[in-house]
């Protein structure tokens, strides 16, 4: 269950517990292995939270996370059920909703009927769609065409300087080894000689941040020997911000500004003014740019609840 052990009783059966189904409905599980290899989806290293959407990562399509792979603005790939495959890691907590980084994560369904927090901040009404947060799989409701907004500002965005150090790629994982210019960010588009075309920089495993080390990329089975590796990304500049604050994940809109322009990373800016790192690299000289937090999912609202209650959510529209 969720929530500390269990003190009171109540006279009234809670309606249920995010993740839990809403329904004997018909219901989908989202297939594995979308790239034709045999490995199922597992969650991915930061563990996966049940009762959340959740993406795969668009490399093998078999690893699921609760936020949108770096890079990548578009829908979930599925919710993320409660079938007790949920492992309490903490010392002495009384419970937990988190499947570890590697484990099994077969429970992640496209198509059912679901109970689901309103992690918004309106009151959930039925017909209205569910918007996933690109940050952390929470859910919200509103109409159609109405995804969460954030800051906005003037700001304008450069292309990066030239970013690149000697490296490999062996596998997955990309080694900078030597000859540092600028840093690296994930969402970073990687070229040299060897590498394979659209491979992007996912996250950093070792070394100081943007720095020497190793780092995951998107394009596996790679074969790199030693040779420069460059990399490429957006400098975002914001000015004052109204509204809200900038975060990674945010998806940026304005005159100039690439559809699905992405903030992969923080630069001098932690949600205010300064500077953030977007893919893909580009420039756009100086507007107004707002980010947009949350993606509209093909799910629906199917009961009311106002903000922090348990509703429910489900794949098929009313009628």
């Amino acid at each position: 269950m969720a929530g500390t052990f269990q003190t009171v009783t109540n006279a009234v059966q809670a309606p249920g517990i995010a993740g839990d189904f809403a329904s004997t409905n018909p219901r989908a599980s989202v297939l594995s292995s979308m790239n034709g290899s045999t490995v199922g989806i597992v969650a991915g290293a930061a563990g996966l939270t049940i009762g959340l959407f959740a993406w795969l990562d668009q490399a093998t399509f078999s690893i699921a996370n609760n936020n949108a792979p770096v890079g990548y603005s578009g829908q979930p790939n599925g919710f993320v059920h409660r079938d007790q495959t949920g492992v309490i890691t903490t010392y002495l907590t009384p419970n937990g909703l988190t499947i570890p980084g590697g484990f099994p994560a077969g429970n992640i369904y496209d198509a059912a009927d679901f109970f689901v927090v309103n992690n918004g901040t309106t009151e959930a009404v039925p017909g209205q769609k569910a918007y996933a947060n690109l940050a952390n799989g929470q859910a919200s409701f509103a109409a159609t065409g109405n995804p969460t907004t954030g800051a906005s500002s003037t700001g304008s965005i450069a292309a990066s300087a030239t970013t690149s150090a000697t490296g490999t790629i062996v596998g997955n994982v990309f080694t900078a080894t030597a000859s540092l210019v600028n840093v690296f960010a994930p969402g970073a588009i990687l070229t040299g000689t060897g590498v394979a075309t659209g491979t992007m920089i996912l996250a950093q495993l070792t070394g100081p941040a943007g720095g020497l080390g190793t780092y995951t990329v998107s394009i596996p089975e790679q074969s790199v020997a030693s040779t420069t590796i460059s990399a490429t990304y957006g400098i975002f500049t914001a000015g004052t911000t109204t509204g809200g604050s900038y975060g990674i994940g945010d998806v940026l809109s304005g005159t100039g500004v690439t559809a699905g322009t992405y903030i992969i990373g923080l630069g001098t800016g932690t949600g205010g003014a300064g500077t953030y790192y977007v893919t893909p690299s580009q420039t756009a000289s100086s507007t107004t740019i707002a980010a947009t937090s949350t993606v509209e999912t093909g799910w629906y609202c199917r009961s009311f609840g106002a903000p922090g209650e348990v509703v429910k959510m489900s794949s098929r529209a009313m009628g």
